[in-house]
Parts: C-alpha cells; sequence; structure tokens
C-alpha cells in the first residue's frame, strides 16, 4: 500500500483532545503512503501534543495562527484560503464538539474553524469526546448539519475514554482513519495533476 497516496495534498486540523497523539500517528502514515500533509493546529492542541512532532513528521511548518503574516505587507498570504486551495481533502482529526459545532454554525474565531469555513475540497472529521457530548442534542443535531453539507465522518468508537469511562465518543484508530482518507481521495486524480503542476 506504500506510495498509494503520491501526488495528493492533505491538510490535517488538530484540535484540542486527547486523541491527539493518534493523529501524530495518522500523519506519519500518509507521509509513509506518499501524500504531502500540512498541518493546522489550534491553540489547545498544543496542551497534548507538541507543534515540532507535527512538524518532524509532516516535514512541513505548522500552521497555528491566522494572521502570521510575511514579513512584508506584499508577501502576505490568506492562509485559510491558500491552505485549502491545495488540498485535495482536509482531515479534522480529532474533531472536538467545539470545533464540530463552529463548522456546523460557520464561526470563524481562529486559523482552523476559518480555514474551515473557506474549505476547496472535502473534508472528513474523526469526531473524538466525552459519551455524553456526543449525545447531547446540540451535538447530534451538529452531526446532522455537517452531514447534511457533504461533510464525511468517521467514527466514534466504543471503548475506553479518556474521562476512565466506557461509551461511545473514542476517536478512529490512525488505520481505520487511513482506509477512508484512501477511499475518499482516489475518487478523482489529484489536484496537483489535474492542473499539471509537478
Amino acid at each position: 500500500m506504500t506510495g498509494e497516496l503520491k501526488h495528493y495534498e492533505v491538510l490535517l486540523v488538530v484540535t484540542g483532545g486527547i486523541a491527539a497523539y493518534k493523529t501524530a500517528m495518522l500523519c506519519s502514515q500518509l507521509r509513509q503512503q506518499g501524500a504531502g500533509v500540512t498541518v493546522v493546529m489550534t491553540e489547545n492542541a498544543e496542551h497534548f501534543v507538541g507543534r515540532t512532532t507535527f512538524c518532524s513528521l509532516s516535514g512541513r511548518k505548522v500552521y497555528t495562527d491566522l494572521f502570521s503574516l510575511s514579513h512584508s505587507r506584499e508577501q502576505y498570504d490568506a492562509k485559510h484560503l491558500s491552505l485549502t486551495g491545495r488540498a485535495d481533502l482536509i482531515v479534522v482529526a480529532p474533531a472536538t464538539a467545539n470545533i464540530m459545532a463552529k463548522t456546523a454554525c460557520g464561526i470563524c474565531d481562529d486559523l482552523a474553524s476559518t480555514l474551515l469555513c473557506g474549505a476547496d475540497s472535502e473534508i472528513l472529521m474523526a469526531p473524538a469526546m466525552n459519551e455524553r457530548m456526543w449525545q447531547n442534542p446540540a451535538t447530534q443535531r451538529n452531526i446532522e448539519i455537517l452531514q447534511e453539507r457533504g461533510i464525511h465522518l468517521v467514527g466514534p468508537g466504543e471503548g475506553h475514554l479518556a474521562d476512565g469511562a466506557e461509551g461511545i465518543g473514542r476517536m478512529s484508530e490512525p488505520e481505520e482513519i487511513l482506509k477512508r482518507i484512501c477511499a475518499l481521495l482516489q475518487q478523482k486524480p489529484p489536484k496537483r495533476a489535474a492542473s499539471g503542476e509537478k
């Protein structure tokens, strides 16, 4: 299966959940399959996994700040537009109740939520949260809204949760998420190939 995702670009959005350690493994697996991976982290995500980890695994700069300007105004790059423009797929893992609610409501208050609002590619979310949060009617309604808009979900699974309880809300394993990513990406050629870019 190695090299299966050559020329595909994945924008990996990491939000603030303990399952972020699994996302590090997913990032590594994507690279092993030949995909280019750009990582965006929320401020809360950095409490669980440092940006240096994702920088090393992706081989690229990790983006965290909506207002990360270049040295001159002429070189300003609207990250929420340029990052999504070249991505073949946006993967949000873990997808917390917070980022799902923001996406469903169109709230843009940081880089992650803003780029999801301005996405120019399909989105796959891997939910991860406490079972009570997952079962909350507001969360369930947000899930309906996201799916109505064509956003894909993988998981969550059942099992031991970070709070010590057993139930639904566990983020899918990296291998399962990777399998879903491959299935979604291989439905069409990479944007890079379509544009003639090498």
